[in-house]
Order: structure tokens, then sequence, then C-alpha cells
């Protein structure tokens, strides 16, 4: 069984933008909470088996202003846990109670956290301090705590570390034994209450490394946009390691599809929004989706545990686009599951 996640960021509805969002969050406006229920319905709509909680904030800003408040610090950079709550996940309570009782099952709910190299780079740069790398570990650990203890109407499924530096960012100046210390700081609290674990990569370049972090059981590949990532990984490794992956098969690189499209009809797609709409009626269709799922599995076979888009869509131009690339993509993964036990 492979299962379809989605990545987390979402387009936000018509006329908001993030510097609205941001000053919501901050005054505890009531909309944030409606656009949060409402975008994350639409991923159940399209069929999303585990979405994840709406991203509209800034990946690192969303926990560091948590993590520098002073206020809000046992130690130096170390968050206390009751303070080290995800506002997104509290919205989610209604739509998983309205799930449950539309479907008597609890909703199966992802959540993605930055990981502690990415908010180091962010706040650091490139001058390795291992023990503020390890502090960034311990807030995020209590990140993940705090959102699984305070789950009443859901439940969380699976965990994801974003660490997208790793294998790209050359200004990365921490050892391995470092990284790998500081990912099973993050990873504790899932690894131990056996919740699926997984590292969102932009690169799979080091996923050897990965395969050494004990709680981490899932690597993300981003294999639709660039399917000789899959050439990087060895069948053997993951087995030995009792490792698996989630598996990109829907391209979420917009603009570079939009560039596809701007050469072909010598235009600008972007100021004629509905050529946009050839992204999911002819690039993006169930049936390439199909076929991606089908290659990636003819080298993983059950090494494959998910599937979905690449990345989040969070650059793409509407929601309306967004949520018909997760109804493809779910269309298509079902398509190659069907012709695989069928």
């Amino acid at each position: 069984m492979i299962l379809f996640d989605d990545i987390g960021s979402f387009p936000l509805p018509k006329g908001m933008n993030r510097e609205w969002i941001a000053q919501a969050v901050r005054n505890n406006d009531p909309k944030i909470q409606d656009i949060i229920k409402t975008a994350m319905q639409q991923k159940i709509d399209a069929g999303v088996d585990i979405p994840t909680y709406p991203q509209f904030r800034d990946m690192n800003q969303m926990f560091l202003e948590i993590i520098n408040d002073e206020s809000a610090q046992e130690e130096p950079l170390i968050v206390k846990k009751e303070r080290a709550g995800i506002m997104e996940l509290s919205a989610l309570e209604d739509v998983g109670a309205q799930y449950l009782r539309k479907t008597g099952k609890k909703l199966n709910v992802r959540v993605c956290v930055t990981g502690p190299l990415e908010l180091y780079l962010n706040q650091f740069g490139g001058t390795a301090y291992k023990d503020v790398l390890n502090a960034f570990a311990a807030s995020i650990d209590r990140f993940i705590a705090n959102s699984i203890e305070n789950a009443k109407q859901f439940r969380i499924a699976t965990i994801s570390i974003d660490e997208p530096s790793i294998g790209i960012n050359p200004q990365i100046m921490f050892n391995d034994t470092d990284l790998i210390e500081a990912l099973t700081i993050a990873t504790r609290t899932s690894g131990s209450k056996s919740i699926d674990t997984e590292i969102h990569l932009h690169s799979p370049l080091h996923y050897k490394l990965i395969c050494k972090v004990p709680f981490i059981g899932i690597i993300g590949v981003e294999s639709a946009a660039n399917p000789s990532y899959l050439d990087l990984i060895d069948k053997n490794d993951l087995e030995e390691y009792d490792k698996f992956l989630r598996i990109g098969v829907s391209r979420t690189d917009i603009f570079g599809m939009a560039a596809v499209l701007n050469e072909k009809y010598g235009t600008n797609v972007w100021k004629d929004p509905s050529r946009l709409e050839e992204i999911v009626t002819g690039m993006e269709t169930p049936g390439i989706i199909a076929k991606r799922l089908n290659k990636a599995y003819s080298i993983f076979s059950d090494r494959i545990k998910y599937a979905g888009p690449d990345c989040g869509l969070g650059s793409w131009p509407s929601q309306e686009l967004a949520f018909k690339l997760l109804k493809n993509t779910g269309i298509g993964i079902k398509q190659f599951m069907d012709q695989k036990t069928g």
C-alpha cells in the first residue's frame, strides 16, 4: 500500500498575501482559522490520504519567532514545551471532528517542521556551533511532542523534518556525525512513539547520512521534476538500514512548467492564466503520474511507502489549480495501485 500525502504549503485565497497572514497570526485574527480549515478540506476532498496542515507562513520564521522569544525559552534557543505550539494544528480540530462524524474514523494528519540545520543556517549561516545546532534540534523535538500530545480530533500519522539545504547548500560546515546527532535529537519523540518520521530533502545526494539517523524511517525524493535523483539511491542501502522512500510523482515547479508553456505558445502564460490549466490537463495528468510511480516501483518496489507532489504548492497561482494537481496525483496513484493488484 502506497500512501498519498502532500508536502504542506498551499496557495492563499485570492486577495490574500503572506504579510496579511503574518499579521493575522500575531493578532489572533479568527479569519486565519477559516482559511486554514478551508484549505485543509480541499486537500481532503482531493483525496490526500495523509494531508499536511496548510502552510501559509515562512517555514523558518514560524518556528524561529517562538524559539527566539525569551519569554518562551527554557534555556537559550530551547523552547518551553508548553510554548512549542503549531498554530495551524489547533485550527484543524474542527476539521478533524467533522471528518470523524462523516467517516467514523480519525483524520490522519502529516506534520511538517523545519529541521534544525535549516533553522541554524537561517539564523547563524555557515559557522558551526554544535551546541547551538543541538539546541535547535531539542526545540524541534518539543514542537513535535506538543503536536502529538495535543491532537484530539485527529491523529498525527506522519512527522516530516524539512531540510532542503542538505545536499544542496555548500555553506554547511557541520560534519556527518554532528548532523546525525542533531537529527536524532529532533526526532526522538516521534521515533519513540513509532510514528512514521520522514525527512524532506530537495536533493538525495547525502541520503546515506540519513540512513544512519535511527528515528527517520522515510527519505523524501523530489523525483517527478528530477527523475535522475532515483539513480542516486541504492535499494540495498534502504534494505540494510530498513529505510523507505517518499517519492515525488507530480511536478510542483510551477515556474519551470510555465516556461515550457511560454515557449510553446510564444506568450506570457502568467498574463493568460487559462493557459496554465494545461499543466493539469496535459502535463501532469493521472496517466503521466501513474507512469512515474510505476518506474520508481520497478526500481524500489515495496521500499516506497509514500507518494505525492514533489514539494509544496504555495507558489502556485490559485487554490483551484493546486487542488486539480492534488486530485490528479491521487487518481494517478490509484491507477498504479489498481494495475499492480489487478
